[in-house]
């Protein structure tokens, strides 16, 4: 039986007060924005993560930052954001949350409860689906048994609070396949209020490889979609989530232009570019921007000491100052390579695990980085750590706080991801002055241009996935890093580009406009 959430503790009159309460606001809001500016379109941004509520990776950045700049862009477009209430969500934020009501939720057989609160941060009014059956969850936001059913639920919740919410979006932008479930509900179900005909779906993939992908069973008994649906989401005897969205949205984006390329075939794809190609004449790809507010090295309050482009004085005392804190030998003179990420293949951590212990004692380098994931690179870095004391620290397990710390104090920054669909880490790394090395794929190439690029670059390029091609472009750095002079220009170079939303911001509204 399910456990009774927190609010479900309110009173039902109290409920119903709350409700009204909530939809007299919603109504006022209207009008008083009126008197700024008339409203053009309605978003409603949907994702199952968002920083600074929760993150595991480069989507909750997006769906943090996107939807602001694209209120600032265009003060017209009313967009607002949707996101699960997990257990893990700050409680300096949870405070401050408005409670507006609950529904039940069909899901098939089952009828679930889904409370609603209200917050509003940075411009931008989110919304939260609370159940705690489903994310009052101790290990966080994915990876449990029952993702399926996890995100079918959030997905069909989101479509069925919008009149308790009393916001009927023009537009749903979902994110990934935890809400990929959404245009194709829209399509597949029958809706009593003529409404909901009237929404269109954009679908942002951010990784092609995690698509949702189940066994056949679940698709009525979990799903709670119709079985003459069945070759909607099949995929290979299996269900597919990303597919059918792919098929049921009015458009499909992708976090750069080269990975909407790249997707189209089988070496990317993972089992969909036939599916992609299909329809591609609803593909655009936009490059993701970064949140200059969040990383800023200038304001940041994670960092060991702020810098600017104009005066770097305190970022040589943050490499001391990380140096000792990461037990390596304190001397300004040694170059630090660095990391931070998810340890995975497509990584490129095989190249990486196949050639640094040569560099570290060829090259005299140091190497730090945090991060995790797969077993087999956590092993070694254990190991590298016990090797090399002095000269190599990798701490495990995923920290913003710890990456900050090694962003605003490495010099050379390695990322030679088999697959990249944009990328943000080669961005942060960037912004904060750590020279990047890349693979030439994804967003990694729409990025970072080499240095010996006509017209000059931003970082070091390789081509190829081969642990040769790596090797070759740290040394290339190294050697470049002993010129204090002109590694000074190169940290100038790439703290320089604009890596903002600005741009990209613009590209999202065209790409509303279209549809």
């Amino acid at each position: 039986m399910e456990k009774k959430t927190t609010t479900k503790t309110k009173k039902a009159t109290a409920t119903k007060s709350t409700k009204s309460t909530a939809t007299k606001t919603a109504k006022t809001t209207k009008v008083a924005k009126a008197k700024d500016v008339e409203i053009t379109k309605r978003i409603l941004f949907v994702a199952s993560e968002a920083q600074p509520f929760c993150a595991t990776g480069g989507l909750a950045d997006v769906c943090g930052s996107l939807p602001k700049e694209i209120r600032k862009k265009d003060p017209s477009i009313d967009i607002r954001t949707i996101i699960p209430l997990y257990s893990n969500i700050p409680n300096c934020f949870r405070k401050d949350f408005k409670f507006i009501g609950h529904i039940y939720v069909t899901l098939s057989w089952r009828k679930e409860y889904a409370g609603v609160f209200e917050y509003d941060y940075e411009g931008i009014k989110y919304y939260f689906i609370d159940n705690e059956k489903y994310f009052k969850r101790d290990g966080g936001e994915y990876g449990y048994f029952d993702d399926a059913e996890r995100f079918a639920f959030f997905a069909r919740s989101v479509l069925e609070i919008l009149p308790v919410i009393d916001f009927f979006p023009d537009i749903m932008h979902v994110n990934d396949w935890q809400s990929a479930l959404i245009p194709t509900y829209l399509k597949t179900s029958e809706w009593n209020d003529e409404r909901y005909s009237k929404i269109k779906t954009i679908l942002t993939i951010h990784n092609i490889i995690f698509q949702g992908r189940y066994g056949k069973q679940i698709l009525t008994d979990v799903l709670g979609i119709d079985q003459k649906y069945d070759s909607l989401l099949d995929c290979d005897g299996d269900v597919n989530i990303l597919k059918a969205a792919i098929m049921t949205c009015d458009k499909f984006t992708t976090v750069s232009p080269t990975y909407a390329e790249e997707i189209k075939y089988p070496e990317y794809g993972h089992g969909l570019s036939s599916i992609v190609k299909a329809n591609e004449h609803k593909l655009t790809g936009i490059l993701n921007g970064l949140d200059y507010d969040f990383y800023n090295p200038e304001t940041d309050k994670v960092i060991y000491n702020n810098y600017s482009v104009a005066d770097k004085t305190n970022r040589a005392k943050n490499k001391e100052i990380l140096q000792k804190e990461m037990g390596l030998e304190v001397n300004p003179d040694k170059p630090i390579v660095a990391f931070v990420s998810r340890m995975s293949v497509y990584k490129g951590f095989d190249l990486i695990k196949s050639c640094i212990e040569r560099l570290i004692e060829e090259l005299d380098i140091q190497f730090v980085g945090v991060g995790s994931g797969e077993r087999e690179y956590e092993d070694f870095f254990r190991y590298l750590n016990n090797k090399y004391p002095g000269k190599a620290h990798i701490s495990l397990g995923f920290s913003l706080e710890i990456g900050k710390k090694i962003y605003s104090a490495a010099d050379i920054y390695v990322m030679p991801s088999l697959t990249e669909p944009c990328g943000l880490s080669q961005i942060i790394a960037s912004r904060y002055g750590v020279v990047p090395i890349v693979r030439e794929t994804g967003g990694l190439k729409d990025t970072i241009r080499d240095f010996g690029c006509l017209g000059g670059g931003n970082g070091y390029t390789f081509t190829n996935a081969v642990v040769g091609d790596l090797e070759y472009s740290i040394r290339r750095a190294v050697e470049d890093y002993r010129d204090k002079e002109g590694w000074a220009e190169k940290v100038n170079t790439v703290m320089n580009i604009d890596f903002s939303w600005k741009n990209t911001a613009a590209k999202y509204i065209e790409t509303y406009n279209e549809i």
